[in-house]
């Protein structure tokens, strides 16, 4: 899977993705730690990858976006620890691959996740 993360993204998740053989761009590797959340999703879209963000805003973008295509996983955690991130991601990644290849936001909390397919009607 192809995935980008978000500055609130640390890079050990980012490493973690790597080692399991996705392909993951984070922002500050390219420079793009002010780009705006409007232009992250662009980014996104162009190269069909999922957003990785604790960042509620991206929610609301790709809720209204007509193209929606792009997947977001939104993290609220409260144990914001890496190591329980990396936990989390890859408990939900190991349940939401068909719906984030056709498009969906995934909220992540501390003990369950949910997924709301795109577009939203």
């Amino acid at each position: 899977m192809k995935f980008l993360a978000d500055m609130g993204v640390s890079m050990r998740v980012v490493e973690e993705l790597r080692s399991c053989g996705h392909d993951v761009v984070h922002l500050r590797e390219e420079g793009l730690h002010k780009l705006p959340d409007k232009d992250i999703f662009k980014k996104a879209t162009h190269e069909n990858r999922i957003i990785l963000t604790f960042d509620l805003d991206f929610g609301e973008i790709i809720a209204f976006s007509e193209k929606a295509t792009v997947s977001v996983i939104v993290f609220r955690l409260r144990n914001t620890r890496t190591p329980f991130v990396i936990e989390r991601l890859n408990q939900v990644l190991a349940g939401t691959v068909a719906s984030l290849e056709e498009g969906c936001i995934v909220t992540v909390e501390d003990a369950r996740y949910r997924i709301r397919k795109l577009p939203i009607s």
